[in-house]
């Protein structure tokens, strides 16, 4: 069990990813109202008005890893709280579909960066038996924030005609705690480090043992691990990227563990839900009660995985999820070309949403933190969510065109396809990062 400062501090930093869920599906409540109050046609509905936090997200995935590394881990999941905060508040008082859209952009830079920033920072203060489970409360909060977001918009959809303005400026309460509690927690010893700051290195350091009450030598501890770290740096080039040859392999792993994570349909599933459960025969009440549903296997299946992580691995959550995968998928795209009706394909999907909860959904943002050194950490971090992003915009927005064009059970069929490639990836490719330290990963993965 972690030492209770650092778990309050884990604790904190993943309510990035509370806001992170939350932002991202309390628009769904808010759809159609949009849609009667600013009528400018399907088009601009779906890109300008529904999808301008999703682009805020790419830009800020992309370009997260800047301000990690210029300003720190710390200060810029402070300013992520203020873009929630702000986001919250302007999107809920917008008399104008463009207003609306530039503070629901907003909201969007700060899903990307956190994606970043808080995995980078949970990554460095953890130790190595416990920085699964820690990194994983970020991927917890976010789909405890899918969960509340879709309890908060039922429960405030029966207030009239603005109920929709309530939906989305409810999300300025946590906001707003979220940013005050962050000051709170020290900046990552590693970046200080990094910055030439040693003496303030060690006192975090320090600080961390102390609250463990297990070391009677503090400073001695600390010490040894500052000269561990400046002894990594010294091994590694002043002006080198991830893109450098030696960073080849990291660089890989963390573009195909995202990649995969898309090309499983999760984002897909997530933003269509009812309609596909429509398809599937179900009625529309029906559809929403099975959306919610959705929603609590989601966060059920990731506490087991957060559970299991520093068990059994990241490689073995893996194996689960991808067969997971391959079984529900196949067993969806078989429901839809054989036309079963009923409870089939929702519980067929309950089921992949089990698997991508328990596997992907709780390895990914803990892999990708793990597989760079140190000073290129927010650098690749960004990478493989920069890559994640892109392919979640990407692909949701193709569904809609591949179920007309080609029909319902060749994407999912795709899918599932998909899957068996994943698991030749994590059978073949993935090392196993659990109990690890992060300096000793290094020299696994680079040399």
């Amino acid at each position: 069990m972690p030492n209770k400062k650092i778990l309050f501090w884990s604790l904190t930093v993943a309510l990035a990813g509370f806001l992170f869920g939350f932002d991202t599906v309390v628009i769904s409540g808010a759809d159609q109202s949009l849609e009667a109050l600013w009528p400018r046609g399907e088009f601009f509905h779906g890109v300008v008005i529904m999808a301008s936090a999703l682009w805020g997200t790419v830009l800020g995935a992309i370009f997260g890893g800047i301000p990690t590394d210029k300003i720190g881990r710390k200060q810029t999941l402070f300013w992520i709280g203020v873009l929630y905060f702000a986001s919250a508040v302007g999107s809920s008082m917008a008399t104008d579909p463009w207003v609306f859209a530039a503070f629901r952009f907003l909201g969007g830079l700060g899903v990307g960066a956190s994606t970043v920033a808080a995995p980078a920072y949970v990554s460095e203060i953890a130790p190595a038996n416990d920085r699964g489970k820690l990194v994983a409360l970020y991927q917890f909060n976010i789909v405890f924030g899918i969960l509340v977001a879709f309890l908060s918009n039922y429960l405030l959809s029966g207030l009239g005609e603005n109920a929709w303005r309530w939906m989305i400026g409810v999300e300025a309460i946590p906001a707003f705690i979220y940013t005050l509690m962050v000051l709170t927690v020290p900046r990552s010893p590693r970046w200080l480090l990094n910055q030439g700051r040693e003496s303030e290195a060690k006192a975090v350091l320090e600080r961390i043992q102390q609250s463990g009450g297990l070391v009677k030598d503090v400073g001695a501890v600390a010490g040894a691990m500052i000269e561990r770290w400046k002894a990594e740096r010294l091994t590694t080039a002043l002006k080198e990227t991830i893109f450098s040859p030696r960073y080849r392999f990291p660089l890989m792993l963390a573009f195909l563990i995202a990649f995969f994570n898309q090309f499983s349909g999760i984002n897909a599933f997530l933003y269509y839900a009812p309609r596909i459960f429509e398809l599937a025969g179900l009625e529309q009440s029906s559809a929403l009660l099975s959306s919610i549903g959705v929603g609590v296997v989601n966060m059920v299946f990731t506490l087991i995985g957060l559970s299991l992580i520093d068990r059994f691995g990241r490689k073995t959550l893996m194996y689960i999820g991808s067969v997971g995968y391959i079984v529900s998928l196949s067993l969806v795209a078989m429901a839809f070309s054989f036309g079963w009706q009923g409870m089939a394909v929702p519980l067929f999907l309950f089921l992949f949403i089990a698997a991508h909860a328990i596997g992907q959904g709780t390895v990914i943002w803990v892999f990708i933190a793990e597989i760079f050194p140190d000073h290129l950490r927010a650098k690749g971090q960004a990478f493989g969510s920069s890559v994640h992003w892109v392919l979640a915009a990407a692909i949701p927005s193709l569904v809609p065109i591949l179920f007309t064009k080609i029909g319902t059970a060749p994407v999912f069929a795709f899918f599932a396809f998909m899957m068996f490639l994943q698991l030749i990836f994590v059978w073949r490719m993935m090392p196993e990062t659990k109990g690890v330290p992060l300096e000793e990963l290094q020299e696994k993965l680079v040399g």
